[in-house]
């Protein structure tokens, strides 16, 4: 892999500190996903309701992000992508310092994904305009590689730490100020960035066309149906099933080596059989999911049930990343790179509105109405997406090939 980065950046990019920096942060981001959930139930006492609602405060920096980037408009992409940094540290120095009071969690919750949406928004940025010329793709494509692999290593950490160490309530602190000082070693490492790399002008506006509604109205479903899951998903297996730390944690890694082993596959299968197609078949496999995830309880015995759960979990990883084939809708539809790039990104901070909604109010529904009737609702809204995608009009094309609208 060394020798493919070699050959992908430009040798005067500072592509070395770059990919340092983005590790590392990818490493305590690991560690923080694999005990955070955890940690909110156990130590912090937070229900579900109480869930929903620090998940909305964790993905208001996502809708807030093209606002933040418009008012540093002057400033390059190393310049914000140090400042998420340091945001990033100091939400993890306030999650490991502060008391586990729920206003004040939340608090740091909210300034690290802050940072880590800055963060976020900027390392494609970065990635392109460090990469050798016809190298873009090869380059993202790494990126997101050697970041899978710093969050499975976190994974992994967590995995260790509590499997080494049995009083897990004692944990959590370290953990956190672990993550905090490797973040602190990224952020240093930031600082040898030297590049002035220029923001992308398309992650700074809204821009919406006509010929784009049912693409916009595809993002509202599936970020509804996706933040049922990511927010609630582990917080069943904690909370209804009793699963720690190290548990959660072996479950997100099998879920990132199966999603890295399955990505591939699933984009071949778009380009054989079209995005059309793989909107509405995903939707299929997204109600049996859902059925098990809110029913097993009621079909199997506990633990048989615990296991189905964690089963299911790993296929809803692997069907969301039929969410590329909406990409390629978007590239089918748009008139050059420039429009395809801003679409997409309004179609990120469309998804980030619906998805605080579905935040508080799927705390509420599991409340009140209980953990079977929420999962209902996200197979509901998968099939919603489903037949709204079997809306687009395919057209043949002289070749025979389809051309999907």
């Amino acid at each position: 892999m060394l020798e493919r980065i070699r050959a992908t950046f430009r040798e005067d990019s500072g592509y070395n500190a770059f990919f340092i920096s983005m590790i590392t942060f990818a490493l305590a981001y690991g560690l923080y996903k694999g005990i955070i959930d955890n940690y909110l139930a156990e130590i912090v006492g937070m229900s579900a309701f109480d869930k929903g609602v620090s998940e909305f405060f964790r993905e208001l920096p996502g809708l807030a992000l093209i606002f933040v980037l418009a008012v540093f408009y002057t400033f390059s992409a190393e310049k914000l992508y140090k400042i998420g940094a340091v945001i990033m540290l100091a939400g993890m120095v306030m999650q490991a310092a502060v008391p586990a009071h729920q206003v004040l969690v939340i608090l740091a919750i909210f300034v690290f994904s802050l940072g880590d949406h800055i963060q976020l928004g900027m390392r494609n940025t970065i990635t392109l305009e460090y990469a050798r010329p016809s190298h873009g793709g090869e380059g993202l494509g790494l990126q997101n590689a050697l970041h899978q692999i710093g969050m499975l290593a976190g994974y992994l950490l967590v995995i260790v730490i509590f499997a080494v160490f049995k009083n897990s309530s004692a944990l959590f602190r370290p953990v956190f100020w672990a993550s905090a000082a490797i973040i602190a070693i990224g952020t240093v490492s930031t600082l040898k960035l030297s590049g002035n790399s220029e923001t992308d002008s398309n992650k700074r506006r809204f821009y919406f066309r006509r010929k784009f509604k049912k693409y916009y109205m595809l993002e509202v479903f599936y970020g509804a149906r996706k933040q049922i899951f990511l927010t609630f998903g582990p917080y069943v297996l904690v909370l209804f099933y009793g699963a720690n730390a190290m548990i959660i944690s072996i479950l997100f890694a099998v879920a990132s080596i199966c999603s890295f082993i399955a990505a591939p596959i699933v984009g071949k299968i778009i380009d054989r059989f079209g995005y059309k197609i793989v909107m509405i078949m995903d939707t299929l496999i997204l109600v049996i999911v859902c059925f098990f995830y809110g029913f097993a309880h009621h079909i199997f015995p506990m633990k048989t049930a615990f296991v189905v759960c964690c089963v299911n979990y790993i296929l809803d990883s692997i069907i969301s990343l039929a969410s590329m084939a909406s990409n390629v809708y978007v590239q089918d539809l748009s008139d050059s790179p420039e429009e395809m790039k801003a679409t997409i990104s309004t179609g990120v901070s469309v998804n980030h509105m619906i998805t605080i909604l579905i935040a508080l109010f799927g705390g509420w529904i599991w409340k009140t109405l209980g953990i079977e009737t929420l999962f209902i609702l996200s197979a509901i809204l998968g099939l919603c997406n489903s037949a709204y995608a079997a809306t687009i009009k395919t057209k043949k094309t002289g070749e025979g090939q389809d051309t999907q609208r």
